[in-house]
């Protein structure tokens, strides 16, 4: 048991978007598996404890309400605090989605600012339950983040925990790589990484390959 304080690690993750995507919902759907509707406009952050691939995980999340996104002193602050962003709009609304598309070199050219690495960010597309209201495709969520080298989701926060599930732990993999990526040399990286799968998989009780 002991094992598992080893891998404990904080997340500080920004939530961006503009209003009624959905991006509080998203973020309590995550924290207590229920779904809320409208939420205030309340700057929040909530801390949230959860085992991602059997380590603890200790998620901080900022919600900040989408009248301050282009702030820039509110984005040198998230630029530094950060680990990782969550940028959400609704696939009912376009305005929502460029919006989206406008955030990401922002938050690249405000982290180049503070001399910090490349921050892990994931885009998300909400709503995918109202997809008879859709305006904005799959697809082109899909290329907006190859082409930002972002991770892509499309989810309904209303009517699915495990879809929003993957969005956190997705990015959690993605902070976890970057640290390693940034701390180390990239083949000592690879290395642990290996001996950390090898050892989650022993967990697991899967039966691994013998090298």
């Amino acid at each position: 048991m002991g094992m598992n304080c080893v891998f404990k690690m904080d997340a500080n993750i920004v939530m961006l978007g503009t209003g009624n995507v959905g991006k509080s919902a998203l973020t309590v759907r995550f924290l207590t598996r229920r779904f809320i509707g409208e939420y205030g406009h309340i700057e929040s952050i909530y801390s949230h404890n959860v085992l991602v691939d059997g380590r603890e995980t200790a998620f901080n999340i900022w919600d900040a309400p989408c009248s301050q996104c282009c702030e820039s002193s509110r984005q040198e602050k998230q630029a530094q605090w950060a680990d990782g962003f969550i940028l959400v709009y609704s696939i009912c609304d376009r305005a929502s989605f460029n919006a989206v598309a406008r955030m990401v070199p922002h938050i690249r050219a405000a982290r180049d600012h503070a001399g910090a690495e490349k921050v892990p960010i994931v885009i998300v597309g909400n709503k995918r339950d109202l997809h008879h209201y859709r305006t904005v495709s799959s697809e082109e969520g899909r290329l907006l983040a190859l082409g930002t080298d972002c991770q892509f989701y499309e989810v309904s926060a209303a009517e699915n925990y495990h879809g929003v599930l993957m969005v956190f732990h997705g990015l959690a993999e993605r902070i976890r790589e970057a640290r390693a990526a940034g701390r180390k040399p990239a083949a000592a990286a690879a290395g642990i990484k290996g001996i950390v799968k090898s050892m989650s998989a022993v967990f697991a009780r899967k039966r691994t390959e013998s090298l």
